[in-house]
């Protein structure tokens, strides 16, 4: 009889190696794709692979359920074909039991996900941030100020990241004093926010009476790079760890944080949606055929069904960033659904 540690490891092994498989595939295609696609925007080779890398980890919340139940699907169908799942029922084992190893794994692979690659690609999509990753209004960076004795309101088409310091783009600077009365207006095609204020070493600048003049301009202001980026960035460029500090501190300044939350409760609960996918591709697997297994048409149907729950998931998480549902219940209860239906299933089918 089968030690169960050693019955653990072998199906573990078989549901890493389907997984493993189906993403090397979907990651082979989508970082051909996409290295294409960005050949031309970068100066050379090397920086056209690394773009491609950092779009692909940006595409892996995406694909990994689609891939976690493909490969769940794939690690099943070959137990059957060698004929290693028929001498495992016929030991007297149980679906429920054979899944356990692949539940497992797939708890490991949504904790992975969460708490490894989401802060790496954080961190190495945050070197080069552009307006791209930021929350717009009108299409338009805009930032407000008030120091001691002015306003400031700058407005900028476009953004870059220069190591520690942010670069705005076609920006147009207005300052005001106390009784909003304009008295500067400047113009520039760059402008540096670094730790010590803004710069820009050629712009235009107009005062109350109409003159103008093109000089070199800078401010000592209370912005900082880091205050722009807590500000302006979307949920997704923010780290798991980083989420909640982040959201506490949006609070605090009364700043909506609905689109923060659901992202952190889909970050966190992402292990139990691999769950539930890994228990869809059991559910499909499920077969009593010992020869011509048609691996083809369970294959097909179960992507069918898999893109159904993908809108389904989506459907959730819209109504929670909307404030339709509570963020936590939108993102739990699909993989609850999903589970339920599938268990459902494989009960019935082990029954008959």
């Amino acid at each position: 009889m089968l030690k169960p540690s050693i019955f653990f490891r072998f199906l573990l092994r078989r549901f890493f190696g389907g997984i493993g498989i189906i993403l090397l595939i979907i990651c082979g295609i989508i970082y051909a794709i996409t290295f294409v696609e960005r050949l031309p925007s970068n100066p050379d080779t090397l920086s056209s692979l690394a773009d491609a890398w950092v779009r692909l980890l940006e595409y892996i919340p995406m694909f990994l359920p689609l891939a976690v139940f493909m490969g769940t699907l794939l690690a099943m169908y070959n137990l059957t074909k060698s004929s290693e799942g028929i001498i495992i029922s016929g030991a007297g084992l149980s679906p429920y039991q054979i899944a356990r190893p692949f539940l497992f794994g797939a708890a490991l692979v949504g904790i992975f996900a969460t708490t490894v690659i989401n802060p790496y690609f954080v961190r190495i999509s945050s070197e080069n941030i552009t307006d791209q990753k930021l929350q717009l209004v009108d299409n338009a960076i805009w930032i407000r100020e008030e120091a001691d004795n002015h306003f400031l309101t700058m407005t900028a088409k476009n953004m870059k990241s220069n190591k520690s310091d942010l670069i705005f783009l076609n920006t147009k600077i207005f300052i005001q004093d106390k009784q909003f009365k304009l008295l500067q207006r400047i113009e520039t095609d760059s402008v540096t926010l670094s730790q010590n204020g803004l710069s820009s070493n050629k712009a235009t600048i107009w005062d109350t009476n109409g003159n103008s003049k093109t000089t070199k301009w800078q401010l000592k202001t209370k912005i900082t790079p880091q205050t722009i980026l807590d500000r302006y960035l979307q949920p997704d460029q923010i780290s798991f760890w980083d989420l909640p500090r982040f959201i506490e501190k949006m609070r605090a300044i009364n700043v909506p944080v609905r689109n923060h939350l659901v992202q952190f409760w889909t970050l966190l609960f992402l292990p139990l949606t691999m769950i539930a996918m890994t228990t869809l591709g059991i559910a499909f697997s499920q077969t009593r055929q010992r020869r011509n297994f048609n691996f083809g048409l369970k294959f097909s149907l179960g992507i069918i069904t898999c893109f159904l729950m993908y809108f389904l998931i989506n459907t959730f998480n819209a109504l929670g960033t909307t404030g339709a549902l509570p963020p936590i219940l939108a993102i739990i209860a699909p993989p609850i659904i999903i589970i339920a239906g599938a268990g459902a299933f494989i009960e019935h089918f082990d029954t008959i």
